[in-house]
């Protein structure tokens, strides 16, 4: 069925998916997403319509390629660029090693494929002047890379510019001046380069990645500049209508069809109101797509002529529909390996703490440090991407000491979170409880905490509905008691609490034991239903 007349609907990829890096290989388009603290790194999705998309794993799988150990929260890696040149995919990819202060430390690195499922080469430094680095191969062969420089000096401006220098692939390094292409009052970041009808055109994402997002133009007819704004400030934004559906829109990236059409991968959030009215994106920052096209006088533009982010478009005509196989909705841990959903924090799901093996039909995560640790996490978890999700799983758990957790967590961070967790106490034996972490105040509330130690078997579900999160435990499947009060799911967000954070929502399984016995939590199943 042709895909002529066909629509797309954003964001194409819900959930926390942003900074989209798109390109198409012959029939094939491909959109890398930053992944910050989580692994694997940079997720990696594929279509063949640009109506429907897939995961399909992550670049980044290896320690070799990643390391984020004790990497701050929304650290991590940043804005990937995914190009493709010379029968080669290139990426380009920021590990940032913390925020919120006047430095970033922020290492720029380079690794290629010739598939895009790797193996991928051994990382290449490129440089630590700023983040958001992208590729660009002009014409004549060169390589170049632009991204921003960061200027921690308190007299400056934080965002310093846009910087260019050239890479040399033989030699495996950067080469020749850093030149400042572009600078303005406001804040611009996520520079990409193209190259159309004698011009070089810098997309720029301005004015920071939260309410006041958008995306701007310039050209040059010279690579090293000096580059001119667009008469018209803005390709895209929502900063000026709060009742938009799609906010944040802002950070992109062009892609052709083989006819011509030109499609702008960017991000965008959708916001729910908090108890308290205040709009918050539990979302996080998801990926979209607008069609753009270009003027007679060689600028960029939406193609509905607007400057707004649409829910619906039309896809592009011509290309045959190409639905991929709906995701089963419950992962019964049969198969060899972990279903490309699940990612971990900040260190690979490897077997010494994440097996599938010991027990066969069960995932078995044994305990290791808390929620809090920067190190070694044994947590796993899904992308929450829709505004109603149901998560349930079966918990087989026999703790000893109050130092013994497992359970069911609903995760923004290591400063916020809600957990239904089992453990042990004194005199109640094994009990189900709910942990809060409420940007940065932990507690543990005892009116919910309930004697479990006689239950057949242990059911732990999560219910979100729009704002709203419940935590229920069950002896058994259908039994559902509801634990602690209605929660506050839009503290789950970025525009919660009091620290620079960049994520989004997840839901999934974890287990420690602070003691360092390792003491084993196994899960049966895992049960994933969406709404809208």
């Amino acid at each position: 069925m042709p895909a002529h007349g066909s629509m797309i609907s954003n964001p194409v990829l819900p959930g926390f998916r942003p900074d989209p890096s798109i390109l198409r290989v012959g029939a094939d388009y491909y959109l890398a997403t930053s992944t910050f603290e989580w692994f694997p790194g940079v997720g990696l999705h594929h279509s063949r319509d640009l109506v429907n998309w897939r995961p399909i794993g992550a670049a980044l799988t290896e320690t070799r390629l990643l390391d984020l150990r004790g990497v701050a929260d929304s650290a991590g890696v940043w804005a990937p660029s995914l190009s493709h040149h010379a029968g080669r995919f290139w990426l380009v990819y920021s590990i940032v090693r913390h925020v919120g202060t006047a430095f970033k430390d922020v290492d720029n690195y380079l690794v290629t494929a010739e598939d895009i499922a790797g193996p991928w080469s051994e990382p290449v430094f490129l440089n630590s002047s700023g983040f958001d680095a992208s590729m660009f191969h002009d014409e004549d062969g060169r390589h170049w890379v632009v991204n921003v420089e960061w200027d921690h000096r308190p007299d400056h401006p934080s965002f310093g510019g846009i910087v260019l220098q050239e890479y040399d692939a033989a030699a495996g390094r950067m080469t020749g001046p850093v030149t400042t292409i572009a600078r303005k009052e406001t804040l611009i970041e996520g520079p990409n380069l193209y190259r159309r009808d004698g011009w070089y055109h810098l997309m720029l994402a301005e004015g920071g990645t939260g309410w006041n997002h958008g995306i701007s133009m310039a050209r040059s007819r010279r690579l090293t500049g000096p580059y001119e704004f667009d008469p018209e400030p803005d390709v895209l934004t929502s900063r000026h209508d709060p009742g938009l559906p799609l906010q944040k829109a802002g950070h992109g990236e062009l892609v052709a069809t083989p006819d011509g059409q030109w499609y702008l991968a960017h991000l965008a959030s959708r916001p729910e109101k908090s108890p308290d009215g205040e709009p918050r994106c539990v979302l996080g920052r998801e990926t979209c797509l607008q069609p753009v096209t270009w003027t007679p006088d060689g600028w960029l533009r939406l193609a509905d002529g607007t400057t707004t982010a649409a829910v619906t478009v039309p896809a592009p005509a011509g290309l045959p529909a190409h639905p991929w196989p709906a995701e089963p909705a419950r992962d019964d841990f049969d198969s060899p390996a972990l279903s490309v959903e699940w990612s971990s924090l900040r260190v690979p799901a490897e077997a010494t703490w994440a097996t599938l093996h010991e027990r066969p039909g069960f995932l078995r995560l044994y305990g290791r440090q808390s929620q809090h640790s920067l190190f070694d996490q044994s947590l796993l978890a899904r992308r929450v991407t829709h505004r109603r999700v149901t998560a349930a799983t079966r918990l087989e758990f026999g703790p000893d000491r109050f130092s013994q957790s497992a359970g069911l967590i609903a995760w923004y961070d290591t400063s916020t979170y809600y957990y239904l967790r089992v453990t042990h106490h004194e005199r109640l034996g094994r009990v189900i409880g709910l942990v809060i972490n409420d940007d940065g105040a932990y507690s543990e509330p005892a009116d919910t905490v309930l004697p479990c130690g006689d239950w057949p078997q242990l059911h732990l579900r999560a219910r979100l509905n729009g704002s709203v999160l419940v935590m229920e435990a069950a002896p058994a499947e259908g039994a559902w008691r509801q634990i602690g009060p209605d929660l506050d799911a839009t503290r789950l967000s970025d525009d919660y609490g009091s620290r620079l954070r960049f994520t989004g929502a997840f839901i999934g399984l974890c287990a420690q034991d602070l003691s360092g016995t390792r003491t084993p939590a196994d899960f049966d199943w895992f049960d994933w239903a969406t709404g809208d």
